[in-house]
């Protein structure tokens, strides 16, 4: 496959998935308008969305992507296959420590990062935590997806990769329509919003998952090592996730203010909603044509 043929379809994969984000935007903003429900729900899929991008997608995969193809390229698929299995066992560890860890603080996670101004809303706060304990987990899948689409980049292959995001959208605007036929009021609609991201983390890793098995690695489960791989795997990474990281928390930010008394009229400019609406009309015509595309998932053919 050329090197237009994959950026090809990694861009036609990433565009689709904006596109695809853009009509969902519109599809929440016609059925939540930006009130209190739009305001939990995207408030709290902030949180986890903002991990995701910060470690998952960026550092991560500009780490993790030249050592796997390094290590085929050294050892084989079987050095490849254990390098992969010392890193899951680790990601999946730290993931599931963090994951339980932030879903019994979650409270005090709304009330002090995500949106400290939700509490003069005692309805608008306990909508928020429980959203954000549903989509939490969202992240680990995200992240193990990250990792097995690394994989298929360093073994060339790019489909499964670049459209699994799609089913993101897909599926909630799925959630949309089914709650547009059923007349669902909003508070219903928010909470299926939050499982959808929920089943959408999940069918994303598994496309990922069976993609990577057909590409002939099983990954199994070791016990966590800091091996001498996985160190620095860590030390590759945490620059990435330190320069990569100024946008993510910016937005994070964002919608800590957003959350604030001031900004919570029915027109003002910094409600989370109209932060959400305004992200995806940027991230469009940005993201699927280079800033991705090309160095993320073509650089282990270069």
């Amino acid at each position: 496959m050329s090197l237009v043929k994959k950026f090809a379809t990694v861009a036609s994969g990433t565009l689709m998935s904006r596109v695809f984000g853009l009509t969902r935007e519109m599809l929440m903003a016609a059925a939540l308008g930006t009130g209190p429900v739009a305001d939990a729900f995207n408030a709290a899929f902030r949180f986890p969305n903002t991990f995701r991008r910060l470690f998952a997608e960026g550092a991560f995969n500009a780490a993790f992507v030249p050592l796997f193809a390094k290590e085929i390229e050294a050892n084989g698929m079987e050095g490849a296959k254990r390098f992969s299995e010392e890193v899951f066992g680790v990601l999946f560890t730290v993931l599931m420590a963090l994951t339980i860890l932030m879903e019994l603080s979650m409270p005090l996670i709304v009330r002090t990062v995500i949106a400290p101004g939700f509490l003069d809303d005692p309805v608008k706060f306990d909508n928020t935590v429980s959203m954000a304990i549903i989509m939490f987990p969202y992240l680990a899948c995200m992240s193990l997806a990250a990792m097995m689409s690394g994989m298929l980049n360093s073994l060339h292959r790019y489909f499964a990769a670049a459209v699994a995001p799609v089913f993101l959208n897909v599926i909630l605007i799925g959630v949309l329509a089914y709650a547009w036929y059923k007349g669902h009021d909003g508070i219903k609609i928010g909470y299926g919003l939050s499982w959808g991201v929920m089943a959408a983390g999940l069918v994303q890793l598994a496309i990922v998952w069976f993609a990577v098995r057909n590409a002939g690695i099983s990954i199994g489960f070791r016990l966590p090592h800091f091996t001498p791989n996985v160190r620095r795997l860590l030390v590759l990474a945490l620059p990435a996730a330190i320069t990569g990281g100024i946008t993510q928390i910016n937005l994070l930010v964002n919608t800590n203010i957003a959350s604030g008394r001031k900004a919570l009229s029915h027109r003002s400019p910094m409600r989370t909603g109209f932060i959400s609406c305004r992200l995806a009309l940027w991230v469009l015509p940005l993201q699927p044509c280079f800033c991705l595309s090309l160095p993320a998932r073509c650089a282990p053919a270069i």
